[in-house]
Formats: structure tokens, C-alpha cells, sequence
């Protein structure tokens, strides 16, 4: 009975994950919130609200409450996550009126971002709220041995952020995190398109591109995608054929970002730690380590194994929900 009603939350930019111990992933829906502007009353959340994004009259807006992995509108993402909490209840059938819950944070929130986060949660109807940095929760999502005195070196590559963390003895050694993800190479299509043809694209449109065409910076072989959008010189409805290398160019500063990032946190590395690192290499995990050739090029990049989580959108959530039974030991390690 007790067990049925602990959960865990990945709260992330772009989906938000609930993971239950004896279920496993029972919610994964879009961060995406439709609210009426005029009545401030919240018409659709998740998927529902995402297949609005940018077909919807004036006085209905869809957005995204979370920026960069943390709470941009807080009552908002209060009301969304009362909304999840409710779907969760139901699949669960919370036999307790109040779950305790697991919520990660990115690691660099600032206190007052991460008490946002407590707040929501504790508000949208949660008993007892715990905080779990996102690297630890992905590490303990990918089955690595996080409590060990060894390094484990997380790469979760989000929709909001991109944080890379060196985790031994059940804490953070040493972390860097950038606010570039999915959304920014979303953002990076959607500009070179406006820039190259002119033709105004949607971030549903460009997030399709980056998922069908993206590649990494490696070697393939081209392939083209028909995409439509409006003219911006005549306003019309217009076709035009995009090509893979065309959304490499776009996509690289983003991913040299990344590079340079995973570089500055193995540099941070403690000299007893890179030994391990070299036998262990580095984990993926989030939706952007499923970009075409992204573990390819990154092993090439940094001489070192690069693994792949076995499931790279869960593993957070998946850790979120398996650290309920280690928190206390993690909360020790981390006093």
C-alpha cells in the first residue's frame, strides 16, 4: 500500500516522465500547457496541448512553463503538474490520498529555482517532497553503480539543458551544465531556414527535421526531406527539399557547445577518477543522445568509450523513481 504511492517525476523541458516502482513509466506526456488568456483557465495539458502549438485562435495559447529545465511560470507548471499528479492517481490508484514524490533538478539550479520546483510539487498534492540532481537520477537510471567509489560520467543531453557530471560515492565530483539541448537545435533549424529560403518553419516542423535528418558531426550518407512552411516574401504556403548536411551545418555550433562542455568537466576530472573514466567511459542519456551519430562522433571526439543508456528519454525518470529507496543514503553522502 505504501509503496503504491511513491513516485517519481523527471521534470524536464520538454516531456515529463512519472515512474512508479511497481509499474514502472506511467505517464509520459509533452511539458506542454493550453491556457484560455482571457479566463486564465488551463484547457488541455501534455499531448493534447502540444497538437495546438501554433494552430490555436487568439485567446488560446499553448506553452512551456519550464525554460532551460527549470520553472519559468510558476503557476502554470503548478496546475500542470496537479493535472499529471491527478492522471497519475488514476492509472496508480493512489490507495494513500497524498504520494510522497522524487523530483530532479538540474544541477545548476539555484536554490531559489529549486525551491520553485519543491513548491509546485507540494502544492499540485504531493506528501513529501525529495530533491535528486538530474545526473544522479540519469546514472541511477542507466544501472551504474552510483553509491561505488568509482567515476561514472553522465552526458544528459535535454530538451532545456545539456549537463555533464562526474558522480562517484553517490554524489557530483565535478559538473558543468549549458542551457543547450533539444529546444536550441530546434531553434537552430528554424533560423537557417528563415535565413537560407526565406520560408518560415514551426518548432514542430523543426523538431521532425532534427529527428529524421539531424546528424551529428560525421560522415553519412546525404538524405532529403520535403518540408513545408510559409514565404516570407510572398506570405504563400511553399515547399522546399532539405537536406541532412544542410542541418549538420545548422546543428553545429550547438554540438560544439557540447563537446566543449564534456571537455571543461573530464579536465575538472580528480586524477584517481580519470583511470576510471578511460575503462568506463561515458554514458548518454536524453533525448538528444538519440541525434543520428551523436555516440559515434562524440567517441571520436573525446577518445574515450561513449555507451548509450539502454533508454535514453527514461532513464531520469527511471533513476527519479529507483532513488526512493536510495535517498537516504544519498542524502548522507551528499551532507
Amino acid at each position: 500500500m505504501f509503496s503504491n504511492s511513491e513516485i517519481g517525476i523527471d521534470l524536464g523541458t520538454a516531456n515529463i516522465l512519472v515512474y512508479s516502482k511497481n509499474k514502472g513509466i506511467i505517464l509520459n506526456e509533452p511539458s506542454v500547457v493550453a491556457i484560455d488568456t482571457e479566463t486564465k483557465n488551463v484547457l488541455a495539458v501534455g499531448a493534447e496541448a502540444k497538437s495546438m502549438i501554433g494552430k490555436t485562435p487568439g485567446k488560446i495559447v499553448a506553452v512551456r512553463p519550464l525554460k532551460d529545465g527549470v520553472i519559468a511560470d510558476y503557476d502554470i507548471t503548478t496546475e500542470m503538474l496537479k493535472q499529471i499528479m491527478k492522471n497519475a492517481g488514476k492509472k496508480l490508484g493512489f490507495s494513500i490520498r497524498k504520494p510522497n514524490v522524487v523530483v530532479c533538478t538540474p544541477s545548476g539550479a539555484t536554490s531559489v529555482e529549486r525551491r520553485a520546483i519543491h513548491d509546485a510539487v507540494k502544492n499540485s498534492g504531493a506528501k513529501n517532497v525529495h530533491l535528486i540532481e538530474e545526473p544522479v537520477a540519469a546514472a541511477i537510471g542507466a544501472d551504474l553503480p552510483v553509491d561505488e567509489p568509482v567515476a561514472n560520467v553522465i552526458v544528459d543531453i535535454g530538451g532545456g539543458t545539456t549537463e555533464v557530471a562526474i558522480i562517484s560515492y553517490g554524489g557530483v565530483v565535478t559538473c558543468n551544465t549549458i542551457r543547450i539541448g533539444g529546444d536550441q537545435m530546434d531553434e537552430d533549424i528554424v533560423q537557417y531556414v528563415r535565413k537560407r529560403y526565406n520560408l518560415l518553419i514551426g518548432e514542430r516542423t523543426a523538431e521532425t527535421i532534427k529527428m529524421e535528418i539531424g546528424h551529428a558531426l560525421i560522415e553519412h550518407d546525404e538524405i532529403t526531406m520535403d518540408i513545408r512552411g510559409r514565404d516570407l516574401v510572398t506570405g504563400l504556403p511553399k515547399t522546399i527539399e532539405l537536406s541532412s548536411t544542410e542541418i549538420q551545418s545548422a546543428l553545429k555550433e550547438s554540438l560544439l557547445h557540447i563537446l566543449e562542455t564534456i571537455r571543461a568537466t573530464l579536465e575538472n576530472c580528480p586524477p584517481e577518477l580519470s583511470g576510471d573514466i578511460v575503462d568506463r567511459g561515458v554514458i548518454l542519456t536524453g533525448g538528444g543522445a538519440l541525434l543520428n551519430g551523436m555516440q559515434d562522433w562524440l567517441s571520436k571526439e573525446i577518445v574515450v568509450p561513449v555507451h548509450l543508456a539502454t533508454s535514453p528519454l527514461e532513464s531520469v525518470a527511471i533513476g527519479t523513481g529507483r532513488s526512493l529507496t536510495v535517498i537516504h543514503k544519498l542524502q548522507k553522502a551528499a551532507r
